[in-house]
């Protein structure tokens, strides 16, 4: 396995300047994100380190070079929004980058490509089920033709009570992920542990039941909160709080052992969700830092 971190936490830092980093570090690899110049519109989101709407061989050379010269890997090119959003337009927005992102993968050398399934909220997850076999089929083409694995990252993006009870990604649970395999069979999962473990869901088990299909790990964990639990129960909000690795309840040991079991090699990143570390770029530098002397106990 290899250790790594998403870019998406250095968003101030140019390409070239988070390669130096990762390098200085002793960082294996980087997934790189890729959204649309232009903004975000939550938190983590909106970070550019490749922008896919202005490839050409310039910059595919300068990518290139940066692997070359730093033996710093990209484990993945990152874009995550809503796919199976409510809005048309916003859907059609969304997946036309997304397949720019796919296609533009292979010329930097890179084979896997991570996002979000997608949801639209206000519906079940049986009555989402038709937007999938419209909106998705076609993106896993457009990945077939350009040989990439797409890893779809099993975060609920719950975040208010208007996404409330099933948040804006439809891919949180193994059931939902066994009926997705099943439509879209060449389908990965980029898998983070920190999600389950809020849901009471058996992380080692998960992981023993589906690790073949994983094409990329998170490393992040998630803190539970037993006075908001008490006070607001299961079905309430703010009781879990991502936290740098260690710092919460995911158990890694009998994480890594199972990742290990089951036989994966690919990349392991750091995902910095973690509000505590987020005052500095000094502070969020340090944050990967703490995270990687954590994990390298384990790998």
């Amino acid at each position: 396995m290899n250790l790594g971190f998403v870019s998406a936490i250095l968003p101030d830092l140019s390409l070239e300047e988070v390669f130096a980093f990762a390098v200085d570090e002793g960082f294996a690899c980087i997934e790189l994100m890729c959204w649309p110049p232009g903004g975000a519109d939550r938190r983590y989101a909106g970070v550019t380190h490749i922008d896919v709407t202005n490839v050409n061989d310039e910059l595919v050379a300068s990518v290139r070079g940066l692997v070359h010269k730093t033996g710093v890997q990209i484990s993945g090119l990152g874009y995550y929004p809503n796919p199976l959003h409510p809005d048309p337009a916003h859907r059609e927005r969304v997946v036309g980058h997304l397949k720019k992102v796919i296609q533009a993968a292979p010329r930097f050398g890179v084979h896997v490509v991570n996002t979000f399934i997608g949801r639209d909220w206000h519906k079940s997850v049986k009555d989402n089920w038709p937007l999938v076999d419209q909106v998705w089929p076609d993106i896993m083409r457009c990945a077939q033709d350009n040989g990439v694995r797409v890893g779809i990252e099993n975060c609920p993006m719950l975040f208010s009570l208007d996404e409330w009870p099933g948040g804006a990604n439809l891919a949180t649970t193994p059931a939902i992920w066994t009926t997705l395999f099943e439509k879209l069979p060449t389908l990965g999962l980029n898998f983070d542990p920190s999600h389950l473990v809020w849901q009471h869901i058996d992380v080692a088990r998960a992981i023993r039941d589906f690790g073949t299909r994983f094409v990329h790990v998170h490393a992040k964990d998630a803190r539970l909160d037993a006075d908001a639990l008490y006070q607001h129960g299961i079905m309430g909000l703010a009781w879990h709080t991502p936290k740098l690795p260690g710092l919460g309840d995911v158990n890694w040991s009998a994480f890594f052992s199972a990742l290990t079991d089951a036989g994966y090699q690919g990349a392991v990143c750091i995902e910095v969700e973690d509000r505590a570390f987020e005052g500095s770029l000094e502070r969020r530098k340090q944050s990967l830092r703490q995270s990687k002397r954590y994990l390298e106990q384990f790998m």
